[in-house]
């Protein structure tokens, strides 16, 4: 990589050319001090990457544990203070709660007795010597290790230290090996099973487990969607718009009239006792009202714009022309996708090692329990940044790769000799001059991003205090504020980094002159950029409710089983990202078309010295935009200034 105040020459000519505008051909290393940084960062992020490895034990979370600090499957070693430590449980490799059905639960912690046990009780049993017979058939020890099985009848505290009769039949989990119990009494508990805490997070990951395959089934839903979707735009007609709007309609009745059948469903069920229906009855109610809210929303938009269909089209079919000279563009995002889901996977990895991290401190009755080391909270946060940090700056990568193809392809005044390998030479001057502008533009959605999620963590942790009316204004207006900020900060990064790939200039310059530009030339593709977002943001909702209709279908016929609602929601936000990140391409090659045709009008005026760049169907796609609009056409300029320019230089 070429950095550091180096300038190289992208273009092979050594002579200009006579007034061929196109991206700045001396390019140099834009931002180097904040790569530098980022650099800095993530040595941080190798150095908590060691010490997850180090000091987790991802063992306890995966293969479980028992309450005197074995991890079942595999040799333990012994804990000082712990009698009943350091065995070996090779061949025992399920957890096994004495009171599965009766769970002790103290200071939001589970406190009940787990064991090693080698395999799950496949009926019930009734009485000790029930259990002592299970035990001699099958070679899996119920009660305490301490207690030998021809004592299960005969000792005076076998009560404790056997399992609560009846002892449920019970199945282990493929992942974590719990033993669940089976029988309809137990099934709201059984969620709380899959891991020795029940805590909220806990709670709610072992809600994801046991619905894994039907998030999976979703998440294949969704792809199949958003690549229906992503062929819709490519080869977009009026049919395929009027369509695309019908299903939008439908998607969002269908999915506000299920959620509140569902509601009310619940709301009739006597079985809404169950904590876990309850919580599914609360999130339906709250899920019912923003769909119902977001879908009158959509519907006053889809009527007022009804009209401006035909130029939909139009603008659709000419970013297809520009993507035509470089289809490879489409495939940008399944690139994107997979560091993405490589990263991610990483990530999750570290923070289950920094979640396992722990000294074991012996309680009474030679128990053990694993106190989180000091610093590891600090580990989390830096963690957490560096996840939101890292990944607005591979979709950043993503977005000057684009832009910078769309850029190339442009600025290319012979149809006949189209630029050669556009993209590979976009990721190339990427990688060789500009991530520091890439890593300095992540990082301010990340500043925008990071303080949003602290404060909707504070907000629900506070919900249960009943905090006052003024104190929850103050904390919706804060999270719509920053919710705003990032959508603004996400537009200003991908105008600048268009910018980038024409000027070669840094980041602040490049947004800054991307700024007047478009405050110049408003008039021209205002309107028109919000309708074509409008359109793919239409097609992110189809995706999504088409979803989420077939996760309601699907989780609602395992209501007593888990909570269901937070495995739809995670499906959800996988088809929104899924649907994002196919359709995002047609958004950055909108945007950077619209800046290019700023730049255009900026250093042409469209006379036989200067002609425009853009062909002859944008150029009459801008004449009707205005004449529809209102607005001033594309205005002729006497010759003045870069007369012999060849570049684009800083604006």
């Amino acid at each position: 990589m070429r950095c550091l105040g180096a300038e190289s020459l992208v273009s092979a000519e050594t002579a200009p050319r006579q007034r061929e505008w196109r991206p700045q051909i001396y390019r140099k290393c834009t931002d180097a001090t904040w790569l530098f940084l980022f650099f800095l960062f993530w040595t941080g992020l190798v150095f908590i990457m060691g010490y997850s490895v180090v000091a987790g034990a991802e063992g306890r979370l995966l293969f479980g544990h028992d309450s005197f600090g074995n991890v079942c499957g595999q040799k333990n070693s012994p804990v000082e203070g712990a009698p009943l430590s350091g065995k070996d449980m090779t061949l025992k490799k399920h957890v096994f709660f004495l009171n599965s059905c009766h769970l002790e639960i103290r200071d939001g912690r589970l406190r009940s007795t787990a064991l090693c046990v080698s395999s799950c009780p496949g009926e019930q049993l009734d009485t000790l010597e029930e259990v002592q017979l299970f035990a001699n058939n099958s070679g899996s020890f119920l009660c305490v290790y301490s207690l030998s099985s021809v004592n299960y009848t005969q000792d005076p505290n076998a009560d404790s230290l056997c399992p609560r009769l009846p002892v449920p039949p019970s199945k282990s989990f493929p992942l974590f090996n719990r033993c669940i119990p089976q029988t309809p009494e137990c099934y709201s508990l059984s969620a709380s099973l899959l891991i020795n805490d029940a805590d909220a997070l806990h709670r709610v990951l072992s809600g994801i487990l046991s619905g894994r395959d039907t998030i999976f089934g979703l998440c294949v839903l969704a792809l199949a969607l958003s690549l229906a979707m992503m062929c819709t735009f490519r080869f977009v007609t009026s049919l395929l718009v009027h369509t695309l709007i019908a299903l939008v309609i439908l998607g969002l009745l269908f999915v506000c009239g299920v959620m509140w059948w569902l509601y009310y469903d619940y709301a009739a069920d006597l079985s809404s006792a169950l904590d876990t229906e309850r919580d599914n009855m609360t999130c339906l109610l709250g899920l019912a009202v923003l769909s119902a809210v977001l879908t009158a929303v959509l519907l006053v938009l889809i009527f007022i714009l009804r009209k401006k269909i035909k130029l939909a089209v139009e603008l659709l079919r000419v970013t297809n022309k520009a993507i035509s000279s470089c289809p490879f563009l489409l495939f940008q995002p399944l690139w994107t996708l997979a560091v993405l889901l490589l990263f991610w996977v990483l990530w999750v990895a570290v923070l289950l090692g920094l979640g396992t991290a722990g000294a074991a401190q012996v309680t009474d009755g030679g128990r053990v329990e694993y106190k989180p080391l000091w610093g590891i909270r600090y580990m989390w946060g830096y963690h957490v940044v560096g996840l939101v940090w890292t990944s607005e700056f591979l979709l950043a990568c993503q977005q000057m790769t684009v832009a910078g193809a769309v850029v190339a392809c442009y600025f290319n005044r012979n149809e006949k000799d189209p630029p050669d390998r556009p993209i590979l030479s976009s990721l190339a001057t990427l990688f060789c001059y500009h991530q520091g502008t890439a890593v300095k533009g992540s990082f301010l959605i990340a500043v925008a991003r990071v303080p949003r999620a602290a404060l909707v963590c504070v907000s629900n942790a506070l919900r249960d205090k009943q905090p006052s009316a003024r104190s929850r204004c103050q904390s919706r207006c804060c999270l719509c504020r920053l919710c705003r900020l990032d959508k603004c900060l996400r537009c200003l990064d991908q105008n600048a980094y268009t910018t980038t790939a024409i000027n070669g200039t840094d980041f602040c310059t490049s947004a800054k002159d991307a700024l007047r530009l478009l405050s110049e030339n408003s008039s021209h593709f205002t309107s028109a950029s919000c309708l074509g977002d409008f359109i793919l943001f239409l097609g992110k909702v189809v995706v999504a409710c088409f979803t989420a209709f077939g996760g309601l279908m699907a989780f609602n016929y395992q209501r007593s089983l888990q909570v269901w609602v937070v495995p739809l929601l995670l499906a959800v936000f996988f088809a929104c990202v899924l649907a994002h990140s196919f359709l995002s391409v047609f958004e950055t090659v909108l945007g950077a078309l619209f800046l290019c045709f700023a730049v255009d009008l900026e250093t042409n005026d469209g006379s036989s010295q200067k002609p425009y760049f853009m062909d002859q169907e944008f150029l009459g796609f801008v004449k009707r935009m205005n004449k529809l609009h209102g607005a001033r056409p594309p205005r002729d300029r006497s010759p003045t200034g870069n007369e012999e320019g060849t570049e684009l230089r800083p604006l």
